[in-house]
């Protein structure tokens, strides 16, 4: 990997030897240009350049290791089954039979461990654009050992939409486990009405679902992205459902949007079921009534989703707070 990226990396300023306090460096991890989030650190794993982003492997002392991209806290070992469970779930049971599935990023593995629980599930194809990214989550983050050696599991190093472009095979689910977009970071063309329309949706079977992250969704943030992610999938798709959830260590709520030509109707019972026969193993963190729950914005959030105008395009695109450090070729 590149030159190492050492301004993300703080020490406390010393032993703190009237509470008893130890010597450690801390992540900070900018939110705004008045806000910053600090993680206390065991050790850095693993930091770096690729040639498309800045990364970072990090072991935290409250939220074990921690991947961070272009500053971005990603996941950590602590909590990263909230987001995972809430981004490949949902579609996977809305759906009535997936078998095919096809994971746009989500190089660190997690996305297709979750897919894989989904006894119906036949193939599955993660696309990530940085090998370097997959190469250290392969070898550090055991918990996904079983699913990086799963013979239903194609890993595939490319663009996702070049890759979509050039395979002919249809999908039941295409997932979004993108990095946010970011000024300067590789992922942002893969949230535009263009590629939604010309490019991914094409690509789905009958009764297909397209389910994606959205960024931060709480009630001062989710005018960053969130609302625009929604707005712009209403423009491509007929039915789509926006849901959202707290996650720990990113200290927001954040959400997600699945979208498909066919109604997303069913109760948490329905849902419930669905778990019991296709899931194998326990969830810990969804339930059907947790679901079902997650659907429900609060009164701001609720109505800036139906007040949004705003379709993102490349040449119109919004941005979390934040830029890649990276070239993007």
């Amino acid at each position: 990997m590149g030159e190492e990226v050492e301004e993300v990396y703080i020490s406390n300023g010393g032993n703190n030897e009237e509470n008893g306090s130890e010597e450690c460096e801390w992540f900070e991890e900018e939110i705004d240009k008045d806000l910053k989030l600090s993680y206390a650190l065991n050790s850095v794993l693993h930091r770096g350049t690729s040639k498309y982003q800045d990364i970072a492997l990090l072991d935290t002392k409250h939220f074990g290791k921690a991947l961070v991209i272009d500053g971005k806290m990603q996941s950590t070992e602590m909590d990263e089954f909230i987001y995972h469970e809430c981004l490949i779930h949902p579609a996977l049971l809305f759906h009535p039979d997936p078998k095919k599935v096809f994971i746009m990023g989500g190089g660190e593995g997690s996305a297709a461990r979750e897919v894989l629980k989904h006894n119906t599930i036949k193939s599955v194809i993660m696309c990530d654009i940085d090998q370097e990214v997959v190469d250290f989550c392969r070898k550090y983050l055991t918990a996904n050992y079983k699913a990086f050696a799963c013979d239903k599991l194609n890993l595939i190093i490319n663009d996702a939409k070049a890759e979509l472009e050039k395979r002919e095979e249809k999908y039941d689910v295409i997932v979004g486990d993108l990095a946010d977009p970011v000024k300067g970071g590789p992922c942002y063309q893969l949230y535009t009405k263009s590629f939604y329309h010309n490019v991914l949706k094409p690509k789905l079977n009958y009764k297909g679902i397209f389910v994606t992250q959205a960024g931060p969704a709480g009630v001062f943030t989710h005018k960053e992205v969130f609302t625009s992610i929604y707005n712009t999938l209403n423009h491509v798709f007929k039915h789509v459902k926006a849901y959202t959830t707290h996650i720990p260590s990113f200290a927001d709520t954040w959400g997600w949007v699945m979208a498909s030509d066919h109604p997303l109707t069913l109760n948490s019972d329905e849902i419930n079921e669905r778990i019991k026969e296709r899931i194998k193993g326990e969830l810990l963190f969804l339930n059907g009534e947790s679901l079902i729950s997650s659907t429900t914005m609060n009164k701001t959030v609720h109505q800036s989703l139906l007040d949004e105008t705003h379709v993102y395009t490349e040449d119109d695109a919004r941005f979390i707070y934040g830029h890649g450090m990276a070239c993007y070729a």
